[in-house]
């Protein structure tokens, strides 16, 4: 079940919103300081269901990626058919095949920091990588 093709703007806008905060957050370390609850939290110590005063820039940040990108990915084409579906379903396997491939691969190559930013990015690699596939695959069967 998709969204309507007219979720597509809003998602465009909150994609861009979270890449000019990605940017912004990288280049002038954008700064948001605002009080928090959370379940857990492990700085200096760890606490459960606990409220303290914190930088939710990066926050921000990716909540406006993810969302875009779920919307993006989740809205139906003006003229959704039968090819398109199954353009759909063709770039939803290559997706969750290359995003294991990848997280494989960092599982046994990269370590450190470098792993860290794998998995930072792997809550939006398989949004990208299927739009990037189902965006070709129609551009093919036009």
């Amino acid at each position: 079940m998709l969204f309507s093709n007219k979720f597509k703007i809003p998602g465009l806008i909150l994609l861009i919103t979270g890449l000019i905060f990605s940017i912004l957050y990288f280049s002038i370390n954008l700064r948001f300081e605002l009080p928090v609850f959370a379940v857990v939290s492990s700085f200096m110590e760890t606490k459960l269901f606990t409220t303290f005063s914190t930088n939710v820039a990066d926050e921000l940040t990716m909540i406006f990626l993810f969302s875009g990108l779920f919307i993006l990915t989740m809205s139906e084409e003006k003229d959704e058919n039968e090819l398109l579906k199954a353009a759909r379903q063709k770039a939803v396997k290559i997706a969750l095949i290359v995003n294991s491939a990848i997280i494989a691969f960092a599982i046994l190559f990269i370590y450190g920091t470098g792993f860290m930013a794998v998995t930072i990015a792997n809550p939006f690699l398989p949004f990208i990588i299927y739009l990037l596939l189902f965006s070709f695959l129609k551009r093919r069967r036009n």
